[in-house]
């Protein structure tokens, strides 16, 4: 039975669309296959983790009935990989089995029931709707999404908090050590609503989103977050707990102002931290009235010192920092100038870019 003949290209984008959030092994073998619909005009490929679901749409030729079944992706989008370009590809269903066809090369695919698939369920109650730009979104999680936890205990921030507030779209992220802070103007007026992406969700996002200027439309309820934009419907469930109160860690009042050009800090910062520390990757800065040192040593006792001319009136000030944590931001934010303030070598130092107003990075000092 016939379930699709298009070029290899018209299945391998859909399907290389939804195949990221596969994992290699599972305990639930249906979720390493990909769902393959075939509808009225349309074809559709839906993958799942039962936390995140993508369904990408190919437009084809109508079928005069609708059909559907499961297969393994990575298998299915290595072969399209390894077809030569332009090839004309068949798929074609023969009892539990798929045959993959493409000139002299033929390919037979286990199956599983399309009626098994599982899918996640429409969220209940209330749901804001919005639209933003695809590139305007995807500036915004690059600029934050860094900062989010990994495999941290506290569930809660291994995610990305996503705040509307104001007619404005707030991202937050944090692992505990240092916050990223970036906000969008909205069109619409909105109730206020605060929900925690998980790390999982955004990063697909990143990979996914074009740098155009065509619409993702985004729908967010109490348990749910839908992004849908070109032929790609992203949905997600969200983290259920308590985010820490953001406003509370951006410091305020700071009277030690520094100001440098991003890049001579970043290629700074790097030299620096060659022979830093490799377990705890500390560095020193060493403030004084316009000059900055950086100097960072390891247990070898092998030392790094860099001297940059820069604009700072204030106080003496000798603070150690994670040097992975100002590259991090250095590296994620495409900006001439830096501005950094700092209170005591005790305090938070709080980094922004003239540049980009809408952003806050906050880092905890760390003891060298």
């Amino acid at each position: 039975m016939l379930l699709v003949k298009a070029k290899r290209d018209e299945l391998l984008g859909p399907l290389s669309a939804v195949s990221g959030i596969i994992e290699r092994r599972h305990t639930l073998p249906i979720l390493s296959n990909v769902l393959i619909e075939r509808g009225a005009g349309a074809l559709a490929f839906l993958a799942t983790d039962i936390e995140i679901q993508i369904t990408a749409r190919g437009a084809i030729e109508p079928a005069a009935e609708a059909r559907a079944v499961t297969v393994g992706a990575r298998k299915l989008v290595d072969i399209l990989r390894a077809l030569p370009e332009g090839a004309e590809v068949t798929l074609q269903q023969q009892d539990k089995r798929m045959l993959v066809k493409a000139g002299k090369s033929r390919f037979v695919l286990q199956t599983l029931p399309a009626e098994d698939f599982p899918r996640l369920a429409k969220p209940a109650g209330e749901v804001a709707r919005f639209s933003l730009q695809q590139k305007a979104l995807r500036r915004l999680l690059g600029l934050v999404q860094y900062a989010m936890a990994q495999q941290d205990i506290r569930y809660y921030l291994n995610g990305l908090l996503m705040v509307i507030e104001d007619k404005v779209l707030k991202l937050v992220a944090t692992d505990g050590h240092r916050l990223a802070f970036a906000s969008l103007p909205l069109e619409a007026q909105l109730a206020r609503q605060e929900v925690i992406v998980p790390r999982k969700t955004v990063l697909e996002l990143g990979k996914l989103l074009a740098d155009s200027e065509a619409e993702v439309r985004i729908e967010l309820s109490a348990t749910q977050a839908c992004f849908a934009f070109g032929t790609v419907e992203l949905v997600s469930k969200l983290v259920d707990g308590k985010f820490p109160d953001y406003t509370r860690v951006i410091p305020v009042g700071h009277k030690n102002r520094l100001s440098i050009g991003r890049e001579v800090l970043r290629q700074a910062l790097s030299r620096a931290a060659i022979l830093s520390n490799e377990k705890f990757r500390g560095v020193r800065w060493v403030l004084t009235d316009g000059n900055l040192k950086i100097v960072s040593s390891n247990t070898e006792q092998e030392e790094a010192e860099e001297t940059l001319e820069v604009a700072y009136k204030g106080d003496a000030l000798d603070i150690g920092f994670n040097v992975n944590y100002l590259l991090d931001v250095l590296n994620n934010v495409a900006a001439s100038e830096v501005e950094c303030r700092f209170g005591d070598a005790a305090s938070s130092a709080l980094m922004s870019f003239p540049a980009e107003a809408e952003f806050k990075y906050v880092v905890m000092p760390m003891r060298i």
